[in-house]
């Protein structure tokens, strides 16, 4: 049995790259969600005229790595706290977003930023949207395992997605397929 979470937590170059090193993790799709525009491109998304953000639809086995687990990953692996931004990428399209696909999805991811902000986890209040999924457009082919297949050749692979996954790398090692 399998379960699927829907996360939007930046530049889903990056994102990707973390989500797939997890035990447990069966597959992780780069794509769009929670927009309004049907099949939308990488380009109408980027236009910030389409409503979507830019997003990773995983696929996980609960009895390896549970739901809670993986919001840990999402709220330690980017900043909950900027609207509509994740570093350099500014636009509604770089939102933190969770969209849920069960009501016990939802209780837990609001349960979660509720005690984030309560402890004071971040300097700033968490802006992160917890909102139902509707539909998932997976993003073009080229953007699939981005990282993995630009690693070499990629500026942007190189120094902003590598600091990313070697910090991830160190600080959820347990959690790692082996």
């Amino acid at each position: 049995m399998t379960e699927t979470a829907t996360f939007a937590n930046g530049c889903f170059w990056c994102t990707e790259a973390v989500f797939t090193d997890l035990n447990g993790i069966i597959s992780v799709t780069s794509g769009y969600t929670g927009g309004l525009t049907e099949n939308p491109t990488y380009k109408q998304v980027c236009s910030g005229q389409t409503g979507h953000a830019e997003c990773l639809q995983i696929v996980y086995d609960p009895s390896k790595i549970s739901f809670d687990e993986l919001l840990e990953v999402f709220w330690k692996t980017h900043d909950p706290t900027t609207r509509n931004r994740q570093g350099g990428d500014v636009g509604t399209q770089y939102r933190s977003a969770i969209f849920y696909h069960s009501e016990e999805q939802k209780q837990k991811a609001e349960k979660f930023k509720t005690e984030l902000d309560q402890t004071g986890a971040f300097d700033k209040p968490i802006v992160t949207e917890i909102t139902t999924f509707t539909k998932f457009y997976p993003a073009e082919d080229y953007h699939q395992r981005y990282f993995e297949n630009n690693e070499d050749n990629n500026p942007y692979c190189t120094m902003v997605i590598r600091p990313k996954v070697d910090k991830f790398r160190k600080v959820f090692k347990d959690k790692l397929k082996k």
